[in-house]
């Protein structure tokens, strides 16, 4: 029986979270409580779970600064649910940074239809995160990047990278972006992410980027040497190209693998403009979102690599992509720069 406790100081959240529980087949709730510091003495009486889920805003002790003690005693997964994700908030990236595997937007209104509206989804990500790889990047209080990148000076790509990730894929490009060298390739990255937090997400990762430009996308953007832009939380992200250069449309029309935006979105649109000058990623996630769009660039003459199982926290949409044969090479994390940094 997997065990899970919620830490979380809205009874109506934990009462909703314990109804969802109720009803999984092989999961228990243990133990809830409203804040950290309650939640160690409940530790005494049940143990520890096999996963946590928890909120970032709450008394006595942040989630944040709970989720840190946490890791260092024992690497267990933890689902983020707050309000904060709407925001885009530091401390949420900081969460999944510190190791959490998966971030839940908690409406502030209509929490008793939110749990019924996305029971199926919200199941789906306690499913995931309990089988998750938990990882920590210990340098979360590494100094950030102080040296201005002339944006100015950037040209527009020949060839470009495609990159799809979800769960655990903040730590998973985190990892590649510290790893690229001046001038690479452009790249075009949808992550699943909520609306409003991937602008966060994008800064930061520029932050800490030693050489790569880093932004959340516009309407039209160019793609660039040395430039990396996520599609923005909510909206569909593709490529174009007007003569030789390319380009990023981004369009609003329903989910796609239940997802906005939609790893396959993007390579499908890749396929059809890029063919054989694009090489694509697919990361860390669960789900089969990115699998059939990475077929396509295989089959257009991209190279198409998937993230390894040593490596990925969800071993998921990679698997997929593989068993399909979209995949030429499995690679882990730590190679990907390398790749990107020789196109």
């Amino acid at each position: 029986m997997i065990k899970v406790m919620v830490i979380d100081d809205s009874m109506a959240v934990r009462r909703g979270f314990a109804k969802l529980i109720s009803k999984m087949v092989g999961v228990e709730l243990i133990a809830e409580a409203s804040n950290p510091i309650d939640a160690f003495e409940e530790f005494k009486k049940v143990g520890l779970p096999d996963l946590f889920i928890l909120d970032i805003e709450m008394p006595k002790m942040d989630g944040i600064t709970f989720l840190r003690k946490i890791s260092e005693q024992k690497p267990i997964p933890v689902i983020i649910c707050s309000t904060l994700v709407a925001e885009g908030s530091d401390a949420a990236i900081d969460a999944l940074r510190y190791g959490a595997v998966d971030i839940i937007e908690k409406p502030k209104v209509n929490l008793e239809s939110f749990f019924s509206d996305y029971q199926e989804e919200l199941s789906e990500k306690i499913k995931s995160a309990i089988g998750a790889h938990v990882k920590v990047i210990k340098t979360i209080n590494q100094p950030l990047i102080t040296n201005v990148k002339d944006i100015n000076s950037l040209s527009p790509s020949k060839k470009i990278v495609a990159i799809g990730s979800s769960t655990g894929g903040v730590q998973a490009l985190e990892t590649i972006v510290l790893g690229l060298k001046p001038h690479h390739a452009g790249i075009v990255v949808t992550q699943h992410m909520p609306q409003g937090f991937t602008a966060s997400f994008a800064k930061r990762l520029n932050q800490i980027a030693p050489y790569c430009y880093v932004k959340e996308a516009q309407n039209d953007d160019i793609i660039n040497d040395g430039q990396m832009l996520i599609a923005p939380g909510g909206i569909h992200m593709e490529v174009y190209k007007i003569g030789n250069v390319y380009k990023v449309h981004l369009r609003d029309f329903p989910k796609v693998n239940s997802h906005k935006p939609s790893v396959s979105v993007l390579f499908k649109s890749v396929a059809k403009t890029a063919l054989a000058n694009a090489q694509g990623y697919i990361l860390t996630g669960m789900g089969s979102d990115g699998a059939t769009g990475l077929q396509m660039m295989h089959a257009a003459g991209a190279k198409t690599f998937g993230e390894s199982a040593k490596s990925a926290v969800v071993y998921g949409m990679p698997r997929v992509a593989y068993e399909m044969g979209a995949v030429d090479e499995e690679l882990e994390i730590g190679q990907i720069a390398q790749h990107i940094n020789k196109i």
